[in-house]
Parts: C-alpha cells; sequence; structure tokens
C-alpha cells in the first residue's frame, strides 16, 4: 500500500494508478492528492500498452460523446425560436406557390434530412428531393434542386444515356435503355388511409414547382421513376376503376404517411 506502507495492496486507483490496501487508505490519497478516483478516459496509451481493455474503453468513450452531442443538438433544434421562425416562413412560402408544406417534429429522419431553402432574392424554392428508381432498387438524394428545372432535367443525369453518369448508368440500365415515353414519375399522395395508397402522375416536361403545386409535400417531395413496360403495385389516382378522380379522404389521416420506423427513430 502506497498510503499506509504496512498492509499488502489490494486496490489501485484508475486515476493515478496508486495501489491501496483499504477503503481507508483509498480515501486518505484522494485526500491528500487531490485525486478523483476516476479514469483519464483521454489519457495518453502507448501502442505497447494498448490492451483489448483500452479498445473498449475508447469505443464506450466516442459512444458517450456521440450521445452528448446528439442530445445537445436535439435540445438546441427542439427550443430553437430561429429554427421555428424558419420552418414557419419556409411553409408560408410554399403557401403562396399553392404548396401544402408540412414539416414533422425534431427526432424524425426527413426532419433531419431536409435541406430545402427559400431564397428571397430569386423568389425561388432550392428543393432537398429524393429520388427512387424501384425496378433497380435505388434512390438517390438531391439538395438545392430549383424549383424551376423541369422534372426532365432532374432526371437526365440519372436516366439519359449520353448525360447521365457512367456508374449510375450502369446500375439504372433498365431506364436508360427504355425510350422517353416509357418513363412514368409518381408521387404518393398524403392524407390518405393506409390501405388506400394512390399516386399522382407529374409532368416530366414541367418544372418542379409547377408539379408541386396543389399536393401536400411532408418536408420534401420523394418522386418515384416507374417504367410503363414493367410492373409495378403504384395505382395513380384515376386510373382505378374503383377510384373518383380526385381523393375524398380526410384530413384526419394527415400524417398517413409518417413510417412506423420514423415514428420509432423519433423516441
Amino acid at each position: 500500500c502506497e498510503t499506509c506502507s504496512k498492509e499488502e495492496a489490494k486496490y489501485r486507483c484508475p486515476r493515478c494508478m496508486k495501489y491501496s490496501c483499504s477503503l481507508l487508505c483509498v480515501k486518505k490519497h484522494k485526500l491528500a492528492q487531490s485525486c478523483n478516483g476516476v479514469r483519464d478516459k483521454t489519457a495518453f496509451v502507448s501502442v505497447n500498452e494498448f490492451t483489448d481493455l483500452n479498445l473498449l474503453s475508447d469505443y464506450r468513450f466516442l459512444e458517450d460523446v456521440g450521445r452528448t452531442a446528439d442530445a445537445a443538438a436535439r435540445h438546441l433544434a427542439m427550443h430553437s425560436s430561429t429554427t421555428k421562425r424558419l420552418l414557419s416562413s419556409l411553409r408560408n412560402k410554399a403557401q403562396k406557390f399553392n404548396i401544402d408544406l408540412r414539416t414533422l417534429p425534431v427526432g424524425f429522419t426527413k426532419r433531419r434530412e431536409n435541406s430545402t431553402t427559400f431564397n428571397s432574392t430569386e423568389n425561388k424554392f432550392y428543393w432537398h428531393l429524393k429520388l427512387v428508381f424501384p425496378h433497380c432498387h435505388a434512390e438517390y438524394t438531391l439538395k438545392r434542386v430549383p424549383d424551376d428545372k423541369t422534372l426532365a432535367d432532374i432526371l437526365k443525369p440519372y436516366i439519359d444515356p449520353v448525360e447521365s453518369d457512367p456508374v449510375v448508368c450502369q446500375r439504372l440500365k433498365i431506364y436508360t435503355a427504355s425510350p422517353h415515353s416509357d418513363v412514368r414519375i409518381l408521387m404518393k399522395i398524403e392524407n390518405r388511409r393506409q390501405n388506400s395508397v394512390r399516386y399522382n402522375e407529374l409532368d416530366a416536361s414541367r418544372s418542379l414547382l409547377d408539379n408541386l403545386k396543389g399536393k401536400i409535400i411532408i418536408e420534401y417531395p420523394t418522386l418515384f421513376v416507374v417504367l410503363k413496360t414493367l410492373k409495378n403495385d403504384m395505382v395513380v389516382l384515376g386510373q382505378d376503376a374503383s377510384e373518383p378522380a380526385e381523393s375524398s379522404d380526410s384530413e384526419s389521416s394527415s400524417l398517413s404517411s409518417m413510417e412506423e420506423g420514423e415514428i420509432r427513430d423519433s423516441s
């Protein structure tokens, strides 16, 4: 024991590595050397002395740092009046363009992902956009897409045989090999019952803004690119014999698009 020098040591201080024989000596050494007994998680450890325990300790330390940072970010985002004002302004701007833009509570995946902004000088939205290609099980996220860009131009880097990226073109070769007339762009209709999912077909020759007018958008648009020649389970509104041309579902199901996984994520 490095405190009393009488008894055999039984304990070693995680902080200063001094040996002690009893609780009394532990307390004495802490008092004498102002030691808190807590291991210094950031202390230098040479490669020769590095063990699996050190690795595990470092891993847990990084996890703790990540949790602390995430909790702080959530707290600031939740209580920031600036954030609330920006979201409110974004929704109001969208309303002026006849777009019903809705934002989710803090913690939802789509809320964290969304990077949509509005440029007051240009009077233009720059959308966060997700493209889904079901036939190839591929999806891509686009940021700062101007609202005056046509859907055809948005899709060119992905399915155009000449202008698309070679790697993307190879992955989406079913689409690039098909004529443009076979390509359909669909967007899920919000505010519908889970057992009555329907899609709107968008016009590729018109701008993103024109296609979003009169529609409900939760956080950001997600466009599904499908081919007429290939079977899919997406029912377009008005093309089902039992479906009227316009939806009659009530506003009470306004959060039907929130996926179950996102709800779990928010908790």
